[in-house]
């Protein structure tokens, strides 16, 4: 005779069967597959092409900065375009790789895509958009426009 524990999942009481046979019963064992390595190790090797990547944002007294995490990519993987006051960042790869031999054909393809749109103020000078990428980043300068600009302070004398 086994004694089997099942531990809780969502933090109820731990219930204890006794159980004759050594074998696990169905929803136990497909529970256990998809809880453990194989099930999300498996799962995880299909890319869905919908990953969105990770932007920072940064603002100082003259410009903006949009940093994206963008690995593995070339330069001309990428579409920018600027539309009225909406900044879209896309990319698109289709990969296809064919191997033949007298006994087998193996075929193997990937897509990956992913598009970021981004609402610009109206003090972003559209016309100097400029973008970089490097080491897996991408990197998109905004400067402003001279009159939104963050001036000095400045002392006014009362006469």
């Amino acid at each position: 005779m086994s004694t089997l524990v099942t531990m809780p999942k969502n933090g109820s009481e731990v219930s204890t069967n006794r159980n004759n046979s050594s074998l696990p019963s169905f929803s136990s064992w497909f529970d256990n597959l998809f809880e453990s390595g194989l099930g999300t190790g498996f799962l995880s090797n299909f890319n869905t092409g919908i990953t969105l990547p990770a932007v920072n944002i940064k603002e100082n007294k003259d410009e903006y900065f949009l940093e994206i995490a963008v690995p593995g990519m070339k330069k001309s993987d990428f579409n920018i375009d600027v539309d009225n006051n909406t900044l879209s960042i896309s990319s698109e790869i289709k990969e296809e790789h064919e191997e033949k031999d007298e006994s087998y054909t193996r075929r193997e393809f990937g897509y990956s895509s992913f598009k970021r749109t981004f609402t610009l103020p109206d003090t972003v000078e559209s016309d100097k958009i400029k973008a970089k990428y490097s080491e897996g980043i991408l990197s998109v300068h905004l400067p402003k426009r001279e009159e939104a600009k963050q001036k000095p302070a400045k002392r006014i004398s009362v006469s």
